[in-house]
């Protein structure tokens, strides 16, 4: 919430992508360029897989109260699809490295105003080959954005992209570093109406730390 670079180390399980993504629309929300006047998203979420890039867009949509445009990106979807929505306007992209890279290429997306940079899963990313896509992408990102990065391990790949690219990070750790499903974190579910739904975020950012 305070615009510095973080890292989080969590299990499966743990409630992460909220960790990240509530905080994301509130940062989106609060830029004083107007939202027609920005050169492409704000907020970039590069994801391992499809599923898991499906996922944290659904999960958009759900806390998404202030019509914030976002559009998922990954290979095997339709490409074209895909550019049609990019060429609307949106503030967040959620991606895969691959197909991303393949629409910076072609001048689809421009990621220059990019100022909020999420990195989940990335110890998944680099077990699939990413990383060169990885380093590709952040070529095209500016350096004062605030970087997110979550992961389950601690691999050498993992260390070499906090060096490369998060500035003096803090560190969260939630249960052990493996890469099982975390049983000692407890999720509670409340049901709030439509039109309370923004009080109910406010009021629990503000008293998380109680």
């Amino acid at each position: 919430m305070s615009g510095h670079d973080l890292i989080g180390i969590a299990q499966t399980g743990t409630g992460k992508t909220l960790a990240f993504l509530l905080p994301a629309l509130i940062h989106i929300d609060s830029q004083p360029t107007p939202r027609d006047q920005r050169p492409g998203p704000t907020c970039l979420i590069l994801s391992p897989t499809r599923e898991l890039a499906q996922q944290i867009h659904q999960e958009v949509d759900k806390f998404n109260y202030k019509r914030i445009r976002s559009v998922c990106i990954y290979g095997g979807g339709s490409r074209k699809d895909q550019i049609t929505s990019v060429e609307k306007g949106v503030e967040i992209i959620i991606a895969t490295p691959g197909r991303l890279n393949d629409l910076i290429n072609n001048e689809i997306i421009c990621l220059t105003g990019v100022t909020y940079l999420v990195l989940d899963e990335a110890d998944r990313m680099l077990d699939l080959g990413f990383e060169p896509e990885i380093r590709k992408v952040m070529l095209d990102i500016r350096p004062d954005r605030q970087t997110i990065m979550t992961s389950a391990t601690w691999p050498p790949g993992v260390t070499r992209l906090i060096k490369s690219y998060m500035n003096d990070p803090i560190q969260i750790n939630v249960g052990s570093l493996n890469l099982t499903a975390c049983q000692n974190v407890r999720q509670k579910i409340e049901f709030v109406e439509q039109d309370d739904k923004l009080d109910r975020i406010k009021f629990f950012i503000e008293t998380m730390s109680e």
